[in-house]
């Protein structure tokens, strides 16, 4: 029976799966904050054989503003009937295991491996160091397009991962633990460059989403990231844990971290920062 991936896959165990011939998808979504093209110039000068390109922007977000007009946040959940057909066209189903990746480490392939489980699709994981991993690995690169067989829009199913949204978090403020993946100098508030304030969600801990990861720019072994994330969760159990970052994105990499380490079913609060800071009437705390 074919082994399935659920949270990351190196490349040797990439390339014997490729070998296998299971029902794959590899999907490439490298990207670039500063320049939102980069990371589709960087997938067509060369990528993995038979890997698909989905945009951070065009794919895997919705609007930024909402039916009651209110400001989502920079990088909003799509409406699931929208990702449905994303992955339909993807040609993904139930029986497919995606493997998802970037050459950011990690970070936007994180996402995509969070909003799968999101659609209740669980045989999803990231290339443990990325393109970079792949080719220090012996693995080919290839400018050639390859179509996907096209399938039906992935059908509705429970999710496998719990969100929370600004109204819900504003009023367990106080009780909740909160974990935000920004980098320190944007966590205290010394400088943003993205959204509408400076600082945090009051209540909130640092983990930036880059200490998740060795030199090699692969995740660190699951017993160092336990021993990281557990003195978070402040004795309480993985699942009452909430993330959020700028966007909702890097978030998604803490996720990956703590699923990896065994620390299962934590919270994310897709809006982040970015919804939560555009509101002036919702508190902020900084240092």
């Amino acid at each position: 029976m074919q082994h399935t991936f659920t949270t990351l896959i190196t490349a040797p165990e990439l390339q014997s799966l490729i070998a296998s011939g299971p029902p794959l998808a590899i999907i490439d979504v490298s990207f670039d904050l500063a320049d939102t093209q980069a990371g589709e110039a960087s997938w067509q000068a060369g990528h993995l054989p038979g890997a698909i390109y989905l945009h951070l922007d065009r794919d895997l977000c919705g609007p930024k503003t909402g039916a009651d007009g209110a400001f989502r946040g920079r990088h909003p959940l799509p409406a699931r009937a929208d990702f449905a057909s994303t992955l339909g066209r993807c040609g993904i189903t139930p029986a497919t295991q995606v493997v998802a990746l970037d050459r950011q480490g990690s970070m936007y392939a994180a996402r995509l491996w969070w909003m799968l489980r999101w659609m209740g699709h669980e045989a999803v994981a990231v290339l443990d160091g990325g393109v970079a991993t792949w080719t220090a690995s012996g693995g080919t690169l290839t400018t050639e397009v390859t179509a996907p067989a096209a399938a039906p829009p992935y059908p509705e199913q429970p999710s496998i991962v719990a969100t929370i949204d600004a109204t819900q978090l504003a009023r367990r403020l106080g009780n909740v633990r909160l974990v935000d993946a920004r980098a320190g100098e944007r966590f205290r508030g010394e400088v943003e460059p993205l959204d509408a304030a400076a600082g945090h969600i009051p209540g909130a801990l640092n983990r930036f989403f880059k200490e998740n990861l060795a030199a090699s720019g692969q995740f660190k072994p699951a017993n160092e990231l336990r021993a990281a994330f557990t003195p978070l969760l402040g004795g309480r159990p993985a699942e009452e844990l909430v993330h959020q970052c700028g966007s909702g994105v890097t978030a998604c990499h803490n996720l990956l971290a703590m699923e990896h380490a065994g620390l299962t079913g934590s919270v994310l609060y897709p809006g982040s920062w970015s919804e939560w800071s555009a509101d002036p009437a919702r508190p902020i705390a900084t240092g």
